[in-house]
Order: structure tokens, then C-alpha cells, then sequence
């Protein structure tokens, strides 16, 4: 306000030229109409949200894994914050995609195991798809301004024979390009029955493609938007369809690993991996020439722990995929099929090569993102926590307990029958208790000692069972 203070003095200067008072009046315009505004859409940070489906605990090289180097993923956790102790929704794609979306636990929407066709859904007692009148992350962004967009797997209805689901745009996408379990403009892998059941569907411009060719693609048109929309702060969910099976690398790929040949599985499981952490960098690279690199947060994770299909034990074969330590894969909740990998990257926010052991659980982001960037949050129940301190390097500990709920009877388990956990899950501090909704099958860990989860402590436990028992059935008899 110091330029209008000043010209208040001038214009009662009577011997103050007229000309000169004008100029100065053209001179504050621009003072006025930008200095007072807290921050412009110019000065809003970017965010690229990679979730990428399937990937376990300890299938990056930053996580320990010794078969392949993943330099171009691992930049993020290195220049970032890498957190040991992420946990997302649910041990299996659509439930897990809708926490994040939303910021709620994905049963209070019907969704505890993945969208299927409509009579399988019935079965298991879910819905078709995610309602379009929840409030999502993109419709945050959106309200504020952003350039929003979806690009990779969606899993959140449409598909199979479910054709009438909502497109992206209805949950605050401005443009999408998904796969075979979504809707809109979507590419379909060649020679797969669930592709031709997608495109049979229409509702939207089909390219079909080999598999390996998706991820290239998402990363192109991630790319293009923010050329187009340069100048717009944008929010982008780049979900990539690896490693989900079948593997479908590139031969020249494969042919990088041949020291893994006698288990083809994993030997094109690696090749996936390297073509994906190539698609990374070169997201990077793309961001970094047209300078939006150091004004993007971006975050790298998975849906769930990596597959666990019987077949790889009857074929005598381990199951490609490093779950880490921990005891536990897809379908399992059990640690290695819902703590995952987490890293996020954002200059001058985020202390690089920060390692952090602070609990982060998937319906936490929405508000942590809300508060880094200084967002409105949906006027909903939200079931996470901002949890921005631990991005930032300050170890916290959680104010309410996180729940888990996986499937029915009638849904896949894991092929290792060690990885077949009860159907509920509690997690408070450092303990974790898992239970059927009846109440059957009662398992205590403590996870601070037993991250393998090997010691079922319930009967040395009796009060703390009885508690926290009564806390997790509480909250599944009373979801909507």
C-alpha cells in the first residue's frame, strides 16, 4: 500500500505536474492488481501423483533390491524424502486406488476388493464403481485452479460388462487416457479378452497397442499436457499399468537380464521394471527442460504388495516381485501386501535424502496435500491425517488408529497359504491386530519387533485384543 500512501501526498502537491501524477497512477496498477495477492496461479506448485500397480517393498534398488538398479525412481527418494513405512488401502487395485482419490477408506463406498464384472461384484456385495458425487483429489486441485489430468490404469469403474460407470471428467479430470478397466479414450492391449470386452463398451477413442508400448504412451501425454497447459499449475495422475502380470517387455529388454532366464517369470518382471524406471527418467528429463522440475512435487508409490498367483508354486517357480521383509503379497494383509514403497520429490520443501520411520497411511495424502499447498479440503469426513510434518522430515507419531478390510470368501487369496490373512486389519502405534468379522481367527503383532510377522502375541495380549477387537468391528458394523 506504500505507492498509494505516496500518491495521496502528491495529489495534494499543488505544484506537482498533472503528467507526472498520471504516470505514476499507470505505474501502481500492476502494483496493486498483483502485489496484494497472497500467491498467483503462477507461483502454485505442480503435482504428478506416480502410482504404479503392483510394485512391492523391495523392488527398488533403493529398497534393497540387488537384481536390478532403478536409478531414475530412486532420484525422487534420494533428492526427497523416501518413507519405510507407507501403507496403502487395500492389498488389491480398486479399493486401494479409491483411498487415495478420495481420503476415505474405500467400504464406506461398497469397494473392498477389485471392480469385476456386474454379477461378480454382486456376489461379493459391491458396486459397480466409485460414486461420482465423492469429493476426489482432482476435484480439490480443480477447484483451485489446476490443470488436472489421468493418465494410466483407472480401475474404478467401467469395464467387463459395466458400461454405464462414470467417465474421469466426472471426478475432476480434465483430460484421461486409461486401459481396459476404465472409460473415455483408453488404450487396449492387443490379443486380451478383457480389452475386447472394453472396446465393445465404446464411450471413447480406442488405440490398441502391445503392453509394453502403454507406459511410453502415458508418459508422452503427461508430457504434452504440461506443454499445453504451460503456465497453469497442473495436478497429473500418472498410473502405469506395470508391473501388473503378464509381463510383456520388450525382447531387447529381456534380453538385458540372461542370468534370470531360468526363471522366465522373474527375468520379465526385471525387464518391465527397466523399462518403467526408463519412463521415469525420461519424465524427468521432459519436466526439466521445460523448467517445471523444481516447482513439481512429485510422488512415487504403489497400489499393493506384488502378485502372488498359484501357479508360480505349482510351476515350482518363486512369484517375481520382492515384498522385502515382510511376511505377505497381493490379497494379503499381511505387512508385504499393503506397506509399500514411498518416495516424494519437491526442492526447497522437501529435505533431500531424508529417511523417514514415521507411519503414512494412503487416505493421509489428500489432506497432506491440502496443507503443503495450501488447498482447500473437501467439506467431507475425511479418514486420513495431514501428515506434512513427516514429508518434511519430523518424525510423528498418528492420532487414530487405520483400518483395513479386504474382500469376501468369494475373492482371490494368495497362493501361499502362510499369506492368507483374515479379512480385517487394525493397526495402532506399533500394534496390529487382524480379525475376521466374525470374529474368528485373532492375530496380535507387534510390529516394532516382529516385522515378519511371525509371533501371533493375542493370547499373551488379552486386554489389548479385547480393545482393539472391539474398535475394528466396531467400524466395519458401521460403515454405510
Amino acid at each position: 500500500m506504500i505507492p498509494f500512501k505516496l500518491f495521496y501526498t502528491l495529489s495534494n502537491v499543488k505544484s506537482f505536474p498533472p503528467a507526472i501524477l498520471w504516470m505514476l497512477v499507470l505505474w501502481m496498477v500492476p502494483y496493486y492488481s498483483y502485489g496484494q495477492t497472497s500467491s498467483s496461479i503462477e507461483d502454485k506448485p505442480n503435482v504428478i501423483m506416480i502410482f504404479i500397480d503392483d510394485m512391492g517393498y523391495g523392488d527398488l534398488s533403493a529398497y534393497g533390491n540387488c537384481d536390478i538398479t532403478t536409478p531414475n525412481m530412486d532420484r525422487i527418494g534420494k533428492e526427497g524424502v523416501t518413507l519405510n513405512r507407507f501403507y496403502v488401502g487395500s492389498p488389491i487395485c480398486s479399493p486401494s486406488r479409491i483411498t487415495l482419490m478420495t481420503g476415505q477408506y474405500p467400504s464406506k463406498f461398497g469397494i473392498t476388493s477389485f471392480l469385476a464384472s456386474r454379477e461378480r461384484n454382486e456376489k461379493r456385495g459391491m458396486a459397480n464403481y466409485l460414486d461420482e458425487s465423492v469429493p476426489t483429489i482432482a476435484d480439490m486441485f480443480k477447484a483451485e485452479g489446476y490443470a488436472t489430468a489421468h493418465f494410466g490404469k483407472w480401475h474404478m469403474g467401467g469395464g467387463r460388462d459395466v458400461g454405464e460407470a462414470p467417465l474421469p471428467a466426472s471426478y475432476g479430470f480434465d483430460e484421461s487416457l486409461v486401459s481396459f478397466e476404465g472409460l473415455g479414450d483408453r488404450l487396449l492391449d492387443k490379443n486380451d479378452g478383457l480389452s475386447k470386452q472394453s472396446a465393445e463398451l465404446g464411450r471413447g477413442k480406442i488405440t490398441w497397442v502391445e503392453k509394453h508400448q502403454k507406459t511410453p504412451i502415458y508418459v508422452d501425454r503427461t508430457l504434452e499436457f504440461i506443454q499445453k497447459n504451460k503456465g497453469e499449475p497442473f495436478y497429473i495422475n500418472l498410473w502405469p499399468n506395470d508391473v501388473h502380470d503378464p509381463f510383456r517387455p520388450k525382447e531387447k529388454h529381456l534380453g538385458l537380464f540372461p542370468n534370470y532366464a531360468n526363471n522366465h517369470y522373474l527375468q520379465e518382471y526385471l525387464a518391465v521394471i527397466y523399462q518403467l524406471d526408463q519412463e521415469i527418467g525420461r519424465l524427468l528429463k521432459g519436466l526439466e527442460d521445460m523448467e517445471e522440475l523444481d516447482n513439481t512435487l512429485i510422488i512415487l508409490t504403489s497400489d499393493n504388495g506384488p502378485t502372488d498367483w498359484s501357479y508360480y508354486y505349482k510351476e515350482n517357480y518363486n512369484p517375481p516381485g520382492d515384498a522385502g521383509p515382510f511376511r505377505g503379497r497381493k490379497w494379503s494383509l499381511y505387512e508385504g501386501g499393503i506397506r509399500v514403497p514411498f518416495m516424494a520429490r519437491w526442492p526447497g520443501h522437501i529435505t533431500p535424502g531424508k529417511v523417514m520411520e514415521s507411519t503414512v497411511h494412503a487416505t493421509d495424502l489428500l489432506p497432506t496435500l491440502s496443507n503443503l499447498l495450501n488447498l482447500e479440503t473437501p467439506t467431507v469426513a475425511l479418514d486420513g491425517e495431514n501428515r506434512s510434518q513427516v514429508l518434511q522430515g519430523k518424525e510423528s507419531g498418528r492420532s487414530a488408529p487405520i483400518y483395513w478390510e479386504y474382500g469376501s470368501r468369494f475373492d482371490i487369496s494368495p497362493g501361499n497359504p502362510r499369506y492368507r490373512s483374515p479379512r480385517l486389519a487394525i493397526m495402532e502405534g506399533e500394534y496390529k491386530l487382524l480379525i475376521n468379522d466374525d470374529s474368528t481367527h485373532v492375530e496380535l503383532y507387534d510390529i516394532s519387533k516382529d516385522i515378519a510377522e511371525t509371533r501371533n502375541i493375542a493370547d499373551s495380549h488379552p486386554e489389548m485384543v479385547k480393545e482393539m477387537s472391539a474398535k475394528v468391528l466396531f467400524w466395519k458394523r458401521n460403515l454405510p
